[in-house]
């Protein structure tokens, strides 16, 4: 065991007696040393109830006689650093949570891991801590929040963001919306629809790394608690086993992981965060293999925010493995798990309950996945569109550029109501370095659905989504503004053709225009020079 290297021989006597401060004894020591890595906290409402799957993790690893050790890891939430300078430090903060596992892994010689985790960059960044490591290692998500109920709807956060757009538009009042932000949260867990955080966990139990059913379960169950006491028996189990992420991280799960995303209509954060996580593991996930298996595999979950279910009612339709039974003919079978079996074994009592909540592939939502790369003279390395969330209406659009250089600015001139129907929205300089970290935009994209806009206005920008965008919204252009991309050089008024159908996203310029304004271009300062963020920043200040 790793763990000798702290705790055998005369030498270790000191490392004994420091183990021993913590109330252990031999016999304690003795045995396998498995870390939990957990991302409570009390201000991100996803991991509230994180402690309390501790217990029941801590539970299953002792009676399985190994002996556990907690510690801790931090966590943005999103929704509250969305729309401010908060939500530029949300993408950055991934690698933080990487490093941090790893650390305390390696510092601590554990046997094993066990990552409790919710929200939209923790899950992620444990992963890639997990695929660097190669210990034996499995996570168990945290699960959704139920949804509120406002005027006998259901409802989530993303409604409350859409409502702020209402109001600017005159189409709710201010007291309606304060009523609908009282009641559209009504518990701790992750937000109730397919955004980021629960396509996380759903691609997670997918590529093989929680057990079956662990995505869906709800926060607040009874379910979630035992499935945490077997996750924290199983990794003494995998531990005994030297069953490692490296084998279950392989080209073909995450190729499953990026099939079951198609069919849920997921994030496009997942791009990201699959690609991360696959390079961890050796493993590259080129922006063309989304579009090639969107193309073959159908959306089959019209999940919130782009349809009417919830996670809910995904986990009573039959959870994960049910959908993933449906699309067996698509996966690959025969990849092993953090259960110890094959994913077609986890998938023997699998059934659907609900089939309008888990389409059949022969009545699908969508003919094709949920997500497009787009390419063309505004994204020549490509974009990024959430395909299931556009109306047909929307598909193809042409309109005149509205440009911004940041998302500030565009959200005022949406709240001044100077953005008209036709136009196409283009936010840059809120790239990975321009950002700098990437912000998501889901308070302008959640303006113009509020405003009522979606079904004429597009967006495209070098930034990103939250999951909880729906609509015409493109992002992820590449190179992005700060690097002097495209999508730098683009004016008001310039003409911008989208055609989603054909993956094109294109300026009406000729090449000799572009260039020519290329040759002018001049970068902007940098907006943050020192602290953390400075490290993506595409000039450093030393």
């Amino acid at each position: 065991m790793r763990s000798d290297e702290i705790k055998t021989g005369v030498e270790r006597a000191p490392h004994r007696a420091l183990l021993k401060a913590l109330g252990l004894n031999d016999k304690d020591i003795a045995k396998p040393f498995i870390g939990i890595a957990n991302s409570y906290n009390s201000i991100v409402p996803g991991h509230l109830h994180l402690k309390d799957i501790a217990e029941s993790v801590k539970a299953g690893i002792l009676i399985a006689g190994a002996t556990p050790f907690e510690f801790s890891t931090i966590g943005v939430c999103d929704g509250i650093a969305m729309g401010h300078e908060g939500m530029r430090y949300s993408l950055p903060s991934r690698e933080l949570i990487a490093d941090s596992v790893e650390v305390m892994v390696q510092a601590h010689r554990l046997d094993g891991l066990v990552m409790i985790s919710n929200c939209d960059k923790i899950t992620p960044g444990m992963l890639m801590a997990a695929a660097r490591l190669d210990i034996p290692a499995i996570m168990v998500t945290g699960g959704a929040m139920k949804s509120g109920v406002f005027k006998g709807k259901k409802v989530g956060v993303s409604n409350v963001f859409e409502g702020m757009g209402k109001v600017f538009a005159e189409r709710m009042t201010s007291q309606e919306l304060h009523d609908l932000e009282d009641v559209a949260c009504p518990g701790c867990g992750s937000c109730n629809g397919m955004f980021t955080a629960n396509t996380m966990a759903c691609l997670t139990e997918a590529v093989g790394m929680s057990l079956p059913y662990c995505a869906t379960t709800l926060a607040r169950s009874a379910t979630k608690m035992r499935i945490a006491k077997n996750t924290g028996a199983k990794i003494v189990d995998l531990v005994h086993k030297n069953l490692r992420p490296s084998q279950i991280l392989t080209a073909e799960s995450f190729e499953n992981a990026i099939a079951v995303d198609m069919a849920l209509g997921g994030s496009t954060n997942s791009v990201l965060h699959l690609s991360s996580i696959a390079n961890e593991a050796g493993i590259s996930l080129p922006l063309s293999l989304f579009d090639k298996i969107s193309r073959r595999v159908p959306h089959l979950c019209s999940m919130v925010p782009s349809g009417p279910y919830d996670i809910e009612d995904l986990d009573n339709a039959g959870g994960l493995p049910a959908l993933m039974s449906e699309l067996s003919p698509l996966l690959s079978l025969d990849i092993v798990t953090v259960s110890g079996l094959s994913i077609r074994e986890n998938l023997k009592t699998a059934k659907i309950s609900d089939p309008n909540v888990i389409r059949s592939l022969g009545d699908p939502v969508h003919k094709v996945g949920g997500i497009a790369i787009l390419t063309g003279n505004i994204a020549p390395r490509g974009a990024v569109v959430k395909i299931v969330a556009v109306s047909e209406n929307m598909l193809t659009h042409k309109g005149p550029a509205r440009v911004f250089d940041s998302e500030q600015d565009s959200v005022l001139a949406m709240k001044n109501l100077e953005i008209q129907p036709g136009d196409v929205i283009v936010i840059r300089y809120e790239g990975p370095k321009g950002g700098p970290g990437m912000p998501e935009m889901l308070v302008p994209t959640a303006t113009i659905s509020g405003m009522g806009l979606s079904e004429s206005v597009a967006l495209i920008t070098d930034g990103r989504f939250s999951g909880a965008t729906r609509g015409p919204c493109i992002g992820h252009v590449e190179p992005e503004a700060a690097e002097g991309g495209p999508i730098a050089v683009i004016k008001n008024g310039d003409i911008i053709t989208i055609d989603i159908p054909n993956r094109s996203l294109n300026l009406e310029l000729t090449a000799q225009e572009i260039t020519k304004r290329l040759e002018f271009w001049e970068p902007k300062p940098p907006r943050v020079t020192k602290g953390y963020l400075s490290r993506y920043s595409p000039t450093r200040i030393e």
